[in-house]
């Protein structure tokens, strides 16, 4: 009678931890980056959502093991979107194993992957399928393929986001002057399509720029601004505009080795707002490469070589733009000052590192130049900052580069230098709700600068040893202190027999 009891108690607590788990859900998440916390983001999306939202996700049953991790995790993540949503998100797994299932998941937009699979003894190609179809009454968005790590969060709160927006704002790009196109930032345009309409402007035909524009972006102009454009972007400013300016105040050419001096106007236009682009390269020891050839013996190498024009930017202030941000790269960049008035509150928001510097043009590019920390005398210069005008409420964030958005389209660490330029449009149209998400999961770890160089040699060689050396130690330590404590096991037992 009594174990019936304890078996039937056990059973009820079971179920009464069964039913409290589909509505209270927690997890410890020990990582550094909070990979397996959903954001604050995320939660905000799915608090949003008016009409209920349908989830199918199809997944080969059969799928590789390496696979079968990002199946776990996005069924786990659905279930916490489900339960935050309090029933507002329902999912579905599909397996495509059928031809008509295959067939509907391909219409769907979910292209089944060719994946090399290893076994018993021999390798073949699997077809797998690993998307979902998101659903809000008869509007559709899918993802054709889910990947693993913070990405997938991002997506699945992008696509949820897309469909709950029903209105898009716009958003203006200015044309006309040697900027890139939509087509060359093309991880910008898709990053913002999400949220906004992307629209091009063209000053020569435009009488004025648009109240309807939340914000506008001009992104490294090459040619003369003429002042009646630049009195266009003084009306739309004046009248509460948020403007994003991206300058290159000067030019390298790595063909020619040349780097000089590059006025349009735009720089005038700052510097009546007080904010002045200086006229001169940032150098910085924290640096991206150039390839250079380099004679080995009887042969041509290619080999990396430091370039400090190419300063790697991974000091940020605590700022919505920079958040979550690790590091980004911009070409050829120009150190900004604020000269302005109290009118206007200027904050620096991006800066150099500790060994840095300027060079004013023109220069010929040696990249054989050994530098020295002679070189590099200064710190912390200003790279990025926002002006807020107190009166009329117009906001400027200003980059002193404006070729670091197009740097970013190659994807990998640059992937930041897009999200740079997407969260100074978030912030200017005062939706800073996706910038968390966009920039949640470790981009890079770049060497510190007090690391860097041959006179920090040292430190390396310090820290090289102690990673390797360490974990022996303690193993050794831990065999010595086994080896100890079973010895005087033996020694006690042995008096104990003797006694």
């Amino acid at each position: 009678m009594k174990n019936t009891v304890s078996v039937l108690l056990i059973i009820g607590i079971l179920v009464l931890v069964n039913l409290l788990s589909r509505r209270f859900f927690f997890r410890l998440d020990l990582t550094e980056d909070k990979e397996f916390t959903l954001s604050d983001a995320t939660k905000d999306i799915i608090g949003d959502l008016e009409e209920p939202l349908t989830i199918s996700a199809y997944f080969s049953e059969d799928m590789p093991q390496q696979m079968k991790k990002i199946k776990n995790d996005f069924q786990d993540m659905l279930f916490e979107y489900s339960t935050l949503s309090n029933g507002m998100i329902d999912f579905e797994f599909i397996d495509p194993k059928e031809e008509e299932e295959k067939q509907a998941a391909i219409q769907n937009g979910i292209q089944p992957l060719m994946v090399r699979v290893e076994e018993k003894d021999q390798v073949k190609q699997q077809q797998v399928f690993s998307g979902a179809m998101l659903q809000v009454g008869e509007q559709k968005e899918v993802l054709p393929v889910l990947v693993a790590g913070s990405g997938m969060e991002y997506a699945l709160s992008t696509a949820i986001k897309k469909l709950a927006v029903l209105e898009k704002p716009s958003i203006g790009l200015v044309q006309g002057h040697g900027e890139p196109s939509l087509s060359d930032l093309q991880q910008v345009y898709q990053s913002l399509s999400i949220l906004y309409s992307v629209e091009n402007i063209d000053l020569n035909t435009e009488t004025e720029i648009s109240s309807r524009f939340k914000a506008i972006a001009i992104v490294a102009p090459k040619d003369s601004i003429p002042p009646s454009h630049l009195a266009k972007l003084d009306a739309y400013y004046n009248k509460g505009g948020k403007i994003m300016v991206s300058i290159n105040r000067v030019n390298g050419d790595l063909q020619t080795a040349q780097g000089t001096d590059l006025t349009t106007g735009l720089e005038t236009w700052l510097q009546g707002k007080g904010i002045e682009v200086e006229g001169s390269f940032l150098i910085d020891a924290s640096c991206g490469s150039v390839t250079v050839q380099q004679r080995q013996g009887p042969f041509m190498m290619n080999t990396p070589v430091s370039f400090p024009f190419l300063p790697l930017i991974s000091n940020f202030a605590d700022h919505p733009i920079t958040k979550g941000l690790e590091q980004i790269i911009m070409p050829f960049a120009s150190p900004i000052r604020y000269l302005g008035d109290s009118i206007g509150t200027f904050t620096p928001i991006a800066f150099s590192s500790s060994q840095s510097g300027t060079i004013r043009p023109p220069h010929y590019f040696d990249v054989q130049r050994k530098w020295t920390a002679a070189d590099l005398p200064a710190g912390n210069l200003v790279v990025g900052g926002v002006l807020e005008n107190n009166i009329t409420g117009g906001k400027l964030v200003v980059f002193g580069d404006g070729d670091y958005a197009t740097a970013g389209q190659q994807g990998g660490q640059r992937s930041d230098n897009s999200s740079l330029m997407v969260n100074s449009i978030d912030w200017l149209s005062d939706d800073t709700g996706l910038i968390e998400l966009r920039t949640k999961g470790v981009a890079s770890r770049p060497i510190d600068s007090e690391y860097l160089g041959d006179e920090n040699s040292g430190k390396r060689d310090m820290i090289k040893y102690l990673n390797f050396g360490l974990p022996l130690l303690l193993v050794l330590f831990y065999a010595l202190y086994r080896n100890f404590s079973a010895r005087n096991r033996r020694m006690q037992r042995m008096q104990e027999r003797y006694v």
